[in-house]
């Protein structure tokens, strides 16, 4: 019987699995992985409705590789990146893909990939050289996505200028697949941007944000629609010892805190007041930062998608995961990962990361065909 189903039947199931299900599914034979693979239906909604892995890349020279966090059974694995062809820092996921910087040139370029079905392409070089600009991800729909490039520095004039501040905006489409500028910006965020300010975003509402990586803290926003700049301060700025942006439930929120304080959640509310929504089990809070005070609270990192938030340090030291579970978004709850210390019995050495969260996509993607 199961030979014989109808393609979009099948498809329809498959749709159902959790993505480590759905790979053992598509190794049962040629019939199913075609059919995962091809399937339009299977990477839209259903699937969606489980946590998202969480993916640790390390910032350093430790290895071209990914350590990644299965939620559905608790289990860390392995993914090689030997089919990426240059050193590489990641910036943002987007539709179950990686938003990608190559770290053998100081001036931004781009590339995208899949970790699980190991695709990688290049984006088109940008209309205007940049080094350190800001870069931001806006998710269209499931499959067209679009990347902001703000600021940053020029390259030196030919006829003797030093190198400059690139008051200017590009945007590229993944259904157009080219890079288009946009407008200026105001001078003192094409600087802010540049020198203050890492490269996660957060888009809500109409609106793309960053924040400063400097005390006090502030939080950049450009408005697409009207291409008009903001800053908005933020709570307790000049004393959080970690901050970052994220996105709840269709709002803006802070995440910040101190080793003595703790860590608190703030939510942008339409008045552009920040408003306390959550705060940190104190408990949780002491065991991810291990008693390294001040220290291990500079070194925290948070990352959020749909319905799950992430706090982290580096591999080894755990997670903290706050996670909805309640359909309509209204009830969350904390939980504690373990760290990554072995892997099938192998053991790995403690090193910083870059965390993100991402939905496994494992059927082939287009855009990554098109190079």
């Amino acid at each position: 019987m199961w030979s014989n189903l109808p393609f979009e039947l099948l498809a329809n199931i498959f749709s159902y699995l959790s993505p480590d299900s759905l790979a053992r599914a598509k190794s049962t034979c040629k019939s199913w992985h075609t059919c995962a693979n091809n399937s339009p239906s299977w990477a839209t909604l259903p699937w969606r409705q489980y946590p998202p892995w969480f993916l640790a890349l390390p910032t350093r020279n430790h290895g071209h590789f990914i350590c990644a966090h299965n939620p559905i059974n608790d289990s860390w694995h392995l993914l090689p990146l030997d089919f990426i062809p240059n050193p590489i820092r990641p910036i943002a996921t987007v539709n179950g893909l990686i938003l990608l910087r190559e770290t053998t040139t100081t001036a931004l370029q781009l590339a995208i990939c899949n970790p699980f079905t190991r695709q990688f392409r290049h984006l088109p070089k940008l209309n205007v050289t940049r080094t350190n600009p800001a870069v931001g991800v806006i998710s269209l729909n499931s499959a067209n996505f679009q990347v902001y490039v703000a600021g940053g520095m020029s390259e030196a004039s030919s006829v003797g200028g030093g190198a400059s501040y690139e008051p200017s905006l590009e945007v590229y489409d993944s259904v157009h697949e080219n890079w288009k500028t946009i407008g200026s910006m105001p001078m003192e965020f094409a600087v802010g941007l540049t020198v203050w300010t890492p490269n996660e975003s957060v888009y809500c509402n109409g609106i793309l944000y960053w924040i400063t990586s400097a005390r006090a803290y502030t939080v950049m926003g450009f408005e697409i629609r009207n291409k008009n700049w903001r800053e908005l301060g933020v709570p307790m700025a000049d004393r959080l010892e970690f901050a970052a942006l994220v996105e709840r439930n269709g709002k803006l929120c802070l995440v910040g805190g101190t080793s003595d304080a703790g860590a608190c959640i703030w939510q942008l509310e339409e008045s552009n007041n920040w408003r306390m929504i959550e705060k940190v089990p104190q408990e949780l809070w002491a065991r991810l930062f291990g008693g390294e005070g001040r220290w291990g609270s500079i070194n925290t990192r948070c990352v959020c998608i749909g319905g799950a938030m992430c706090l982290y340090r580096d591999l080894g030291s755990g997670m903290l995961v706050w996670r909805e579970y309640a359909e309509n978004g209204t009830k969350w709850e904390w939980h504690w990962i373990e760290g990554c210390g072995t892997i099938k019995g192998v053991k790995l050495q403690n090193f910083p990361i870059k965390g993100l969260l991402l939905h496994p996509y494992l059927a082939s993607s287009s855009f990554l065909l098109n190079e």
